[in-house]
């Protein structure tokens, strides 16, 4: 449920970061209708996002996930979801894909929103022509992988500054292997617009009705279909027979 006590994102890039500070479970639907912007050398695609999942902690903190990358603690893998906040989480995922996640929360309380579909809003020949296989505009961002592939981020954004300027502590601009990304804000959209639900594909309580950490904007063409995770197969050894 979005509450109309918390304000929106804000349109100043430090000041977004500090805002990123809260819980994913907060930030997620606050974020939708947002755009994160991705600056190339192919050129500029922007993305409104359209459908965010939020995503926690360790089984031994304050707000254990059993759906997170971070439940069982801290790795190589997952350590850039553990902050400083508005830093990108990049992941490869079934052999072939890319999906990416905003940091949240304080530094050291891993928490992160993924960007799981969206509607293109600039740059579309660009975003047509890095998804050839889209059979409409709508599909171009339709999806985690889709949306990271229409908006051209790779593994080498992994922890890399999600908002335009530099991040806090550094006087540099970003480096060029990270390219320039900005998030544009816009307005909470109002409770009635927003549906909550389970989060797509978890398998096990983490993607139960007990985690309704996934958010869309309700209506939508561009949100991607639920699909519940689908059970793992076992393989039974049969008893042996007593002689």
């Amino acid at each position: 449920m979005v509450s109309s006590e918390i304000p929106g994102l804000p349109a100043e890039p430090l000041a977004q970061a500090r805002w990123l500070e809260q819980p994913s479970t907060t930030v997620a639907p606050l974020l939708l209708g947002s755009i994160l912007r991705h600056h190339s050398a192919e050129g500029t695609v922007a993305v409104r996002l359209t459908e965010l999942e939020a995503y926690r902690g360790p089984r031994d903190s304050q707000w254990p996930d059993p759906g997170s990358h971070t439940f069982r603690g801290r790795t190589l893998r997952n350590g850039p979801m553990f902050g400083p906040a508005g830093h990108f989480y990049v992941y490869f995922t079934y052999g072939m894909h890319y999906c990416a996640n905003i940091v949240c929360s304080l530094e050291g309380t891993p928490s992160a929103v993924l960007m799981r579909a969206g509607e293109v809003v600039e740059g579309i020949e660009l975003a047509r022509s890095r998804r050839p296989a889209a059979k409409k505009d709508a599909e171009l961002a339709q999806g985690p992988a889709r949306l990271v592939t229409a908006l051209g981020l790779g593994k080498e954004h992994n922890g890399c500054w999600a908002l335009s300027g530099s991040a806090p502590g550094l006087s540099a601009e970003p480096s060029a292997s990270c390219d320039w990304c900005e998030l544009i804000s816009a307005p909470p959209l109002p409770s009635d617009r927003v549906g909550a639900g389970p989060r797509v594909g978890v398998s096990g309580p983490g993607g139960t009705e007990e985690y309704p950490w996934r958010f869309w904007i309700l209506g939508d063409p561009t949100v991607s279909r639920y699909k519940a995770a689908v059970p793992r197969a076992t393989t039974k050894t049969a008893p042996r027979a007593i002689p």
